[in-house]
């Protein structure tokens, strides 16, 4: 791709990059509630849907030592939001899985987020409702694992 055709895209890039972010940082004021600070909240998040995980992955997915997760882990589990657990294959070795009381509050969350989001969609024309219909989509469509990239692609050359 040249550079002209490619700025464009940088550009537009870098405005998706900003929304996402500005949209998360105001939704994430709606997390207060849960009472959990953010990286513990982000913890549990990969925990709930990663099910039962070993700490070293769930230190992996949140970008810190060892040591850092054991800690959010154990607090987590102090709280009642997590317990760890015995792998199935591996005596040895241990996972991390989510209490129900720990999904609840995660459920939670994010339904106060998803009605935060809601109630600034109400805000719009039926019409930009519709564009940013279009748009979730190919956001998703993106937003999926690098295998599915081509097929993307391919979709956009037709």
């Amino acid at each position: 791709m040249t550079a002209r055709k490619q700025a464009p895209l940088v550009d537009l890039a870098d405005r998706l990059h900003s929304g996402a972010i500005h949209l998360l940082r105001r939704l994430r004021g709606q997390d207060t509630a849960a009472g959990l600070s953010g990286p513990r909240l982000s913890a549990l998040s990969v925990i709930v849907f990663a099910g039962p995980i070993r700490m070293s992955d769930l230190a992996a997915a949140e970008q810190v030592r060892l040591p850092t997760i054991s800690r959010l882990v154990s607090d987590l589990e102090r709280e009642g939001l997590v317990e760890r657990v015995a792998d199935e294959t591996d005596r040895r070795v241990q996972r991390v899985r989510a209490t129900q009381t720990g999904r609840a509050l995660l459920d939670a969350g994010r339904t106060r987020r998803v009605r935060e989001l809601a109630t600034a969609l109400a805000d719009l024309t039926t019409a930009q409702q519709h564009t940013l219909a279009e748009a979730a989509e190919l956001l998703e469509q993106i937003s999926r694992p690098t295998a599915t990239l081509p097929a993307v692609r391919r979709a956009r050359k037709r």
